[in-house]
């Protein structure tokens, strides 16, 4: 058995080369499913296929299993296999034709993946977008508005000793935050990690982290808003009145304030619950806003829970190249950023969009109904994994490697920081990348 620590051996290498006829064991293996990043999994490869995933949650360890489990063709026209060349030239017939086409995902890839993508937009001069637009959109609008106080997983892990989720559950989302980063893990100046820390869930019901928290505290729905001014209220000094709907006691307003002041290390993680709901990017505006207020007083941290496994990286690569994280648009040959008037679901709500290209299809189940229908009633191209049943019919399908299963990239955590991807199976169909850059070159042909 070829053995790793941290690097291939020379066995598990010629696994890339050539089919795999015998056993190896891959150390440090990164996961991609959720936006923990997890990179210390350990694989055990046998002729080819994954047998067994160490260290892995609930949610990756059937992903893993998985792999190359089906073998779907490598390109589909209307459902019927075609070779690859014979897609590329369809989809570039598709977007050539197209006056106001879409090109959309782009967080189950990878670096180079996604900077194909806005390549190809720019050729196209059109519109490109990624999942946060159904996610964390609203919080990226208030860190524009007023900024960030944050840091790095790896500075919650040594530091932190009062840890908040707000309107998020990372037990069923992120199952390993609480173990790697932010719950159990000894840290340099936590170094009992789970017994030196104070864990507190605020949300609308219970869930199943506040079940492990020290302190819940329920929320009414959509006060949020309330909620956070009422604390930023009491930072200052300010009279809170005890009649107001401040979305919970004041009593455990005070207490909750008093926590955040005496803590020397303290962070707050929020969700879609807080983004999501109620008036949006101004929650966590104001959320943004108590975090600065805090550290007045002691050190604290802000921090988004994000879902995709690299969504992160795709805001990032758009921001190299176009100076905005989401919802661009390229048509006038600039970029132009306007999160309404430029998201996917809300182009194709609109009926805006004539073809639409998806670089992974998952989130197409989360649009708005009449976004589906409207998707479903164009031209579509699909890039999506060989695991992955999208849910509309489109009219070309590509097939394409898995980064971090088949191919080598870069996947970035949730904090932004760039996590290597190394391959552990043989790739057997194209990579995004390769996908995009051929369509490009068709479409400057055509």
């Amino acid at each position: 058995m070829g053995k790793t620590t941290g690097r291939m051996s020379q066995s598990s290498m010629s696994c890339l080369t050539n089919v795999c006829t015998d056993s190896a064991l891959f150390d440090d293996v990164a996961c991609t499913v959720c936006g923990c990043v997890c990179d210390d999994l350990r694989m055990t490869v046998v002729d080819g296929q994954i047998v067994d995933v160490r260290g892995a949650c609930r949610l990756s360890e059937s992903w893993f299993l998985q792999q190359d489990s089906r073998r779907p063709p490598v390109a589909e026209i209307d459902g019927q296999a075609v070779s690859f060349e014979s897609a590329v030239k369809r989809s570039a017939e598709i977007l050539a034709a197209a006056r106001w086409p879409l090109i959309y995902g782009l967080s189950r890839s990878s670096t180079p993946g996604q900077r194909a993508a806005v390549r190809l937009a720019d050729r196209l001069q059109t519109n490109i977008d990624t999942t946060a637009s159904l996610c964390h959109a609203p919080s990226i609008m208030a860190i524009q508005e007023v900024g960030e106080s944050t840091c790095t997983l790896g500075e919650i892990k040594n530091r932190a000793d009062l840890v908040i989720f707000w309107g998020v559950d990372p037990v069923r989302s992120h199952p390993r935050h609480l173990e790697r980063y932010s719950g159990d893990a000894p840290g340099l100046f936590v170094p009992r990690g789970r017994k030196d820390r104070t864990i507190v869930v605020i949300d609308v019901a219970p869930t199943d982290s506040s079940r492990l928290a020290d302190v819940f505290m329920p929320i009414e729905p959509n006060r949020d808003f309330e909620a956070i001014w009422a604390l930023r209220c009491l930072l200052r000094g300010i009279p809170v009145d005890d009649g107001s709907r401040l979305g919970m006691p004041l009593a455990d307003l005070v207490e909750l304030a008093e926590r955040m002041k005496c803590c020397r290390c303290g962070v707050v993680f929020f969700g879609l619950g807080l983004a999501r709901t109620g008036s949006g990017h101004r929650n966590v505006e104001a959320l943004l806003r108590l975090v600065a207020d805090l550290n007045a007083h002691t050190r604290f941290h802000a921090r988004r829970m994000r879902i995709p496994g690299d969504v992160s990286g795709a805001d990032n690569v758009l921001c190299w190249q176009s100076g905005f994280p989401f919802s661009v648009n390229l048509s006038r040959g600039y970029p132009r950023y306007n999160p309404d008037e430029y998201s996917a679901a809300q182009m194709l709500e609109r009926g805006e969009v004539d073809a639409c290209l998806l670089v992974g299809s998952e989130s197409v189940s989360q649009m708005p109904p009449r976004a589906v229908a409207h998707l479903r009633s164009i031209p579509t191209i699909i890039l999506d994994h060989p695991t992955v049943e999208s849910a509309i019919a489109p009219t070309v399908r590509v097939t394409t490697a898995v980064y971090g299963i088949h191919l080598p990239g870069t996947a970035y955590r949730m904090d932004e920081v760039p996590i290597p991807l190394r391959p552990i199976l043989p790739p057997k169909y194209p990579s995004d990348a390769d996908v995009l850059e051929s369509i490009g070159r068709a479409t400057s042909e055509s």
